[in-house]
């Protein structure tokens, strides 16, 4: 893999890991049309990701900072006796309700495989379908009424449904963004809350899913020259920063939509795609890949 392949990787995953297009649905694509994909692919993915979480941490820096310094105070309380569930603070209730939403992980671990083995075939037909399933959520959270949930309202069966959504968004089309923040958003939650919840949230899924890789990427070794990954993961880093704050803007202005537009187009196409590439013998990957 070139330097150059790995910025332009770099920078879709930075911009489709928050932007609600989803980034393993346009990964998966790039990967299938330039035969990046198996095993390569998916560790290249991995450290992409870890560079997107960073952008989390940078952007919502305050925040994390004070639930982590909740936390350690509540486990503080716990081991002197003093902790109770009577009076509960809004940063203490969010830890809460972080902790319940990452629950449907579980499926995500049960499921890792399948998943994975979606993203890697030779066909991008689960892709177009995902796409669309990504559509659909943004149609329906553009036509919700506007919510005024924030720690200190919402209730832990929205968390339930959130986690719900996010334990599904590893399917190579699903936005994780985009279906956390959708879910959200139907459940009532105030719009800047829904998105700061949503990207907090990713945080514990994007690192358990780079740590179940540490111990593939260990033994089969660095497959990968170290420049060529630290400028993916720079790049998604800055365009990852950059997104979501383009994010925050589209959902507070009600442009959210303009996505599900986007996904929606997008996963008609890439179905018509997958059905010609079947018929054809996969002519248009081996056109794109020999040019």
């Amino acid at each position: 893999m070139s330097i150059g392949n790995a910025i332009f990787q770099g920078i879709v995953q930075g911009l489709t890991e928050f932007l609600p297009v989803s980034s393993s649905g346009h990964l998966s694509l790039i990967q299938y049309f330039t035969g990046q994909g198996g095993e390569q692919g998916v560790l290249f993915t991995v450290m992409l990701h870890l560079g997107t979480l960073l952008a989390v941490l940078l952007a919502f820096w305050g925040t994390i900072w004070d639930l982590i310094k909740e936390f350690f105070s509540m486990l503080g309380e716990i081991f002197t006796g003093k902790f109770t569930f009577r009076v509960v603070s809004g940063k203490r209730r969010m830890i809460f309700l972080l902790i319940v939403a990452c629950l449907p992980l579980l499926i995500t671990i049960i499921f890792k495989d399948w998943f994975e083995a979606l993203s890697t075939d030779q066909s991008i037909l689960a892709e177009g379908i995902c796409f669309l399933i990504t559509s659909g959520l943004l149609f329906l959270s553009d036509r919700c009424v506007k919510g005024r949930k924030t720690a200190g309202t919402m209730q832990y069966r929205d968390a339930v449904a959130i986690g719900v959504a996010q334990a599904i968004a590893p399917l190579p089309g699903v936005s994780r963004s985009g279906s956390t923040i959708a879910v959200g958003l139907l459940a009532g939650l105030e719009r800047k809350y829904a998105v700061a919840f949503s990207f907090i949230l990713g945080v514990p899924a994007v690192l358990g899913a780079n740590l179940l890789e540490v111990g593939k990427i260990t033994k089969e070794g660095l497959s990968i020259p170290l420049p060529t990954l630290l400028a993916g993961m720079l790049c998604a880093l800055l365009f990852g920063v950059l997104a979501i704050r383009l994010v925050r803007w589209l959902v507070v202005s009600d442009r959210f939509v303009w996505f599900a537009w986007y996904t929606l187009i997008l996963g008609i196409l890439v179905i018509a795609v997958a059905i010609f590439e079947n018929m054809s013998g996969q002519m248009l990957q081996q056109i794109v890949m020999g040019a």
